[in-house]
């Protein structure tokens, strides 16, 4: 055991033992005070994996849940005023649905009754659709690959020279065109329970207004992002879920009347993607249909994307967290409520469903923290 392992190992003990003596004896002792935000987090530190991952992972930056991240919820939930924030969109058949995957149509079934007994139930129907890659969604490691080379787009693709996270082929992740996801699917992803960063990019690099499509949060940007959110004592932590609000998801309206949302957007910067992945970040999520930014005209094939053309890489995010550095993702996470109250630093809860062999899963991100003031 380390000296910081058994220093927070101390701390603790000291106020619950505290408590309970208070709550025991009967003349009222005095008690400890309770740690400190800052404190959790330095003692937590110890007890973050940090790799390497053993041969064949398929969990990836997932492997740094557990006591020490656990441990920072801990305190996130147990403080006075702690309010629970939705950071998802309520999923329908009007919502505005993504063009790489086919659009959701749910359907009511006729309500049922059972002859001899007093029961009436109800059901519904997914007709059609990708439920994994439509709402808010989450990535498994499975959903990108790559080549070492750019595919000139003549004959076949060699799907046999495709690469994945962990160093697995396609043979061993996809072994037949229509086959599920052999692994890497979402399945292997565990229950995410951590603490979690927000970076509001629409107050300090929009300036109030959301970001413009195409536009770029940088590495740079993640550090003054910090200092001006009071978070540079902290900074980004192994096992962290950091969430970015850009603003470009106040854009997400239902029903989806003009279809403008899904086609452009702003994104993260390769370099910021690198940062985060240097500092073992669990997952990324962006109130943005991509992660990725898109340009205007971009799908289109009208303009070129804000970066990555040089390297065949036009969705570099995708290609940085999933299949090189196993960081998960969430696409169109709903972070006004929570960039609007000012919850920094929070505990996050995010459950994909575990459908074996799916490369994304509809999911149902929860914040629980307080507001950081003015």
């Amino acid at each position: 055991m380390t000296g910081s392992t058994r220093a927070s190992i101390s701390l603790l003990a000291v106020a619950v033992s505290g408590t309970l003596l208070a709550s025991c004896a009967r003349e009222p002792a005095p008690t400890a005070a309770a740690p400190t935000e800052a404190q959790i987090t330095e003692a937590s530190k110890a007890l973050v994996a940090s790799g390497p991952w053993p041969q064949g992972d398929e969990r990836g930056m997932a492997n740094t849940l557990g006591a020490g991240t656990w441990m920072r919820c801990g305190y996130y939930l147990s403080q006075p005023g702690a309010h629970a924030y939705e950071l998802s969109h309520v999923r329908s058949n009007t919502m505005p649905m993504s063009p790489f995957g086919r659009p959701l149509e749910f359907e009511g079934t006729p309500s049922v009754s059972l002859p001899g007994t007093r029961h009436v139930f109800n059901g519904e129907l997914v007709k059609g659709g990708e439920p994994g890659a439509q709402g808010t969604q989450m990535d498994a490691l499975g959903h990108f690959a790559y080549y070492e080379e750019a595919w000139d787009g003549k004959g076949t693709p060699p799907l046999e020279k495709a690469k994945y996270y962990g160093g697995f082929t396609q043979a061993d992740v996809k072994p037949a065109p229509n086959a599920l996801l052999a692994r890497l699917g979402i399945e292997k992803a565990p229950p995410i329970i951590t603490s979690a960063v927000l970076l509001d990019a629409k107050s300090h690099i929009g300036k109030g207004s959301a970001l413009e499509p195409g536009k770029l949060v940088t590495a740079a940007d993640i550090d003054a992002m910090l200092a001006a959110q009071g978070l540079k004592w902290r900074g980004i932590l192994p096992g962290d879920v950091v969430y970015i609000y850009t603003g470009w998801g106040d854009n997400w309206k239902d029903p989806d009347a003009d279809k403008t949302y899904y086609t452009k957007g702003p994104g993260l910067a390769a370099d910021a993607a690198q940062y985060l992945a240097d500092r073992k970040v669990v997952l990324i999520a962006l109130d943005n249909p991509f992660t990725d930014a898109v340009a205007d005209g971009q799908l289109a094939q009208q303009a070129a994307p804000p970066q990555g053309t040089e390297q065949g890489l036009p969705f570099i995010i995708h290609h940085t967290n999933l299949a090189i550095n196993g960081i998960h993702q969430i696409q169109n996470a709903s972070l006004t409520e929570l960039a609007d109250n000012k919850v920094w630093t929070s505990c996050t809860l995010i459950l994909p469903l575990r459908e074996a062999g799916h490369s994304g899963s509809p999911v149902r991100p929860v914040a629980v923290g307080v507001t950081h003031g003015a």
